[in-house]
């Protein structure tokens, strides 16, 4: 019975990301784009560097507000605040390596303050779990972060 139950999840999963990833390619070609190379994740593609607008970003997270979310929450935000980070030191790079300016250089410590505060939050939630074991599972895991 359980095994029925976790095979058919994992199927059951596995067809609804493969209609996902199937609409969304006929999606991509009946429009006409060509699917995304995953190394434009990257780079701002879709900024124009002539333009003289500025673009205003939003700020960081505060603790507060982290403080509200779930461990899961707050482990998918990790993630995108790395690969956000990521974006932007590898577009300082290249813009460095081409004697060109960096556009809004006060991104990065709003990303490297966000992360951090993560790191407060989830080392605050450890020290408060009445669990010692579980309570040092819990730092090992955000040390290793």
């Amino acid at each position: 019975m359980y095994l029925s139950r976790t095979f058919g999840r994992t199927l059951f999963a596995a067809a609804a990301r493969s209609r996902t990833y199937a609409s969304s390619a006929g999606a991509a070609t009946a429009s006409g784009d060509k699917p995304r190379n995953p190394l434009e994740e990257f780079f701002e593609v879709d900024r124009d560097m002539e333009s003289d607008k500025p673009i205003v970003y939003g700020r960081g997270w505060k603790a507060s507000e982290l403080r509200l979310k779930s461990w899961d929450d707050l482990h998918k935000l990790w993630y995108v605040l790395l690969k956000e980070k990521n974006m932007l030191m590898t577009q300082r790079q290249m813009l460095n390596s081409q004697n060109l300016r960096f556009p809004n250089p006060e991104r990065i410590p709003k990303v490297r303050k966000s992360m951090c505060r993560i790191k407060q939050v989830l080392t605050e939630r450890a020290i408060d779990e009445p669990d010692p074991r579980r309570s040092a599972e819990m730092k090992r895991m955000i040390n290793a972060l």
